[in-house]
């Protein structure tokens, strides 16, 4: 596939945000994306092997597919969850339930719903080109949790990692990504969650405990079907 860089965003720090989409127009596009979590080293790395295999296997069809490799560059950066402001991106969107209140540090959702500018540029992108699917690399636990239309991928890609599925990872998440695109868009979202790294797990082996799966997943009639 053919993938041109378009107009980046900007961090709070002022770092370029890159994003990349395919030579393909079309009403509906599937989004890659990773690093709304900087310190989430895990889903980032398998977006970037995916992506990777994306641009040089020259058989696969045209797709539109836009790709955001790092969302939160300066928590990248810094190995931190949270961006410059010290704001949790995941909990910053304006979903009906947002709320100022945080359980924990790690959750603080800003001072207002789409406060940063990292989410401010990511809405941007979603606007211009709609999202039919979007899949969320990320790293907590190994579970793929749905979200809108998503459930039939969930368990697509479970069979090949046999990682468990779930709407509900178990607590409430205001302002999250996975809230608001099935509200805003009505398009499904997956929230890939790598295992984190161990002594015995690397980013390699991450990585390919999921590559057959997503490329699969990649060249399947779901993937045609949920762009329809």
């Amino acid at each position: 596939m053919i993938f041109s860089e378009i107009e980046p965003g900007k961090s709070v720090e002022g770092y370029p945000i890159p994003a990349y989409k395919t030579d393909v127009k079309a009403q509906k596009y599937l989004y890659l994306m990773a690093g709304t979590h900087g310190d989430e080293v895990e889903g980032i790395h398998v977006l970037k092997e995916l992506f990777n295999w994306l641009k040089n296997e020259h058989s696969l069809k045209d797709f539109p597919i836009v790709v955001i490799p790092i969302l939160n560059v300066d928590g990248y950066r810094a190995s931190t969850r949270v961006n410059a402001h010290m704001v949790d991106l995941n909990r910053n969107l304006p979903t009906g339930d947002w709320t100022p209140e945080a359980s924990e540090a790690k959750y603080n959702p800003g001072p207002k719903p789409l406060s940063e500018p990292e989410n401010i540029y990511l809405i941007k992108l979603l606007d211009k080109f709609p999202p039919a699917l979007i899949i969320s690399f990320h790293s907590w636990k190994p579970i793929l949790n749905y979200n809108g239309d998503s459930q039939d991928v969930a368990e697509y890609l479970s069979q090949f990692n046999n990682y468990p599925i779930a709407g509900d990872i178990g607590y409430p998440t205001p302002g999250s990504f996975g809230a608001y695109v099935p509200e805003k868009y009505k398009a499904g979202v997956l929230t890939f969650e790598c295992p984190p790294l161990t002594d015995e797990l690397g980013l390699k082996e991450i990585w390919e405990e999921n590559k057959v799966g997503l490329m699969n997943f990649m060249q399947s009639e779901l993937l045609i079907k949920k762009m329809k």
